[in-house]
């Protein structure tokens, strides 16, 4: 058998695997384990092999899923737009809430998706078909339990689930955890120019494998007729589908491979600075198909004696910004409202940058404590029922004083 202590970069062992796949693995009592090959990109990408007791493909019942609202509505006229997600908490209803179905839809386009929910309750088993999650927790501690083993998460940690996992988030009864959900209709990954063309973090990189945490053993549960909720491609777009499985769907007794979830935290991310104001890409985490992550962190900012700390003024031509506020005193936008809880979302089309006098304010300033998570999305983002619920109206004026004619 191969242990789980074997692995090199970006593969691992969990459990008990066969010496070679796809030839016949039996438990101790002489049962046939059922293979099951976990793969992208048919079959020319990443993959795992999970062994399973049970056979997975087994379903014994099914019914329609209705989803959270999942409307979304054009960003017209197009403006800037100041949401403030904490407003969307409803303390008497976070013990009732769980991290899946109580997802509310901020914004969203046809690459991707952010929602938020604040919870207390321990989800049901899910599985997004769709694509990838990157789910950041903003507060509090979950325990992840998939099908690949547990992930303990707590505040600051990004939690990728690769498309079509099996998973839940058990939470803790009596405390809350509060979630920013990037869901994508693609895969998500660290930044190719981050890897070498074996697939290894390279140097330059501002963080490596030792900050990456997978599962570290098998989870085994027992159950029959167990639910799983998937989100699915539907005839207009979304749709929720839950089957109800013979079995446990967590009866894997080993896997290997280089597909599984995993857990990175934003302190251990090394922010990249420079000698004047270091462009959005220094700060990416991850990317997907059509648009990126990244995060600003408390960091030494520029060191240049005429350096002026807080962004220029920009016009992102190609892509709309949509930057979360979760810690810290963040420089730019004082003045403007925003604050912890707080999302901005700057379009394609409009030029945006520092509120005024914060460029003053900022001169000879040697360090920024904030905290922030930014998506770059490359197709326009359109808001959901949560985005529009959260909106603060006065955010568009906020660089003309408050004057507005519109």
């Amino acid at each position: 058998m191969i242990s789980k202590e074997h692995q090199v970069a970006y593969y691992r062992a969990v459990g008990e695997v066969p010496k070679t796949r796809h030839t016949v693995f039996r438990s101790p009592e002489g049962n046939l384990y059922y293979e099951e090959l976990m793969g992208e990109e048919g079959f020319s990408s990443d993959s795992s092999l999970l062994y399973h007791r049970h056979i997975p493909s087994a379903v014994v019942g099914a019914r329609r899923w209705e989803l959270p609202d999942q409307s979304l509505t054009p960003n017209e006229p197009l403006l800037p737009r100041h949401l403030k997600l904490h407003d969307l908490v409803d303390a008497s209803a976070v013990a009732k809430t769980d991290p899946v179905t109580g997802r509310r839809l901020v914004l969203g386009n046809d690459d991707v998706r952010i929602s938020y929910v604040a919870a207390g309750a321990t989800s049901p088993l899910y599985r997004n078909a769709l694509g990838d999650e990157c789910v950041f927790v903003e507060s509090g501690e979950a325990l992840v339990e998939t099908v690949f083993g547990a992930l303990p998460a707590r505040q600051g940690d990004y939690v990728v689930i690769p498309r079509s996992t099996t998973h839940r988030w058990v939470i803790e009864e009596g405390t809350e955890v509060r979630l920013y959900a990037i869901e994508a209709n693609s895969h998500i990954a660290p930044p190719k120019r981050y890897l070498s063309r074996y697939g290894q973090l390279l140097e330059h990189a501002p963080f490596c494998e030792r900050d990456l945490h997978g599962p570290t053993e098998p989870l085994h549960v027992e159950g029959e007729d167990v639910e799983v909720y998937i989100k699915h491609r539907g005839p207009n777009g979304i749709t929720g589908t839950v089957h109800t499985l013979p079995h446990h769907p967590f009866d894997v007794v080993g896997w290997d491979g280089c597909l599984y979830p995993y857990t990175f935290n934003i302190e251990n991310f090394m922010p990249i600075t420079g000698k004047i104001h270091q462009p959005p890409p220094v700060h990416q985490v991850f990317e997907g198909e059509n648009f990126v992550i990244c995060n600003f962190l408390p960091r030494k900012v520029d060191y240049h004696p005429q350096a002026v700390p807080v962004p220029y003024y920009h016009s992102n031509v190609d892509s709309d910004e949509v930057m979360f506020y979760c810690g810290g005193d963040y420089e730019a936008r004082k003045g403007s409202g925003i604050g912890i809880g707080s999302v901005s979302l700057h379009p394609g089309g409009h030029p945006h940058g520092p509120q005024p006098g914060a460029i003053e304010a900022s001169l000879g300033k040697d360090y920024f404590d904030e905290t922030g998570i930014m998506v770059d999305t490359f197709r326009p983002l359109l808001l959901g029922e949560a985005g529009l619920a959260a909106e603060d109206t006065s955010y568009a004026s906020s660089w003309s004083k408050g004057r507005w004619i519109g």
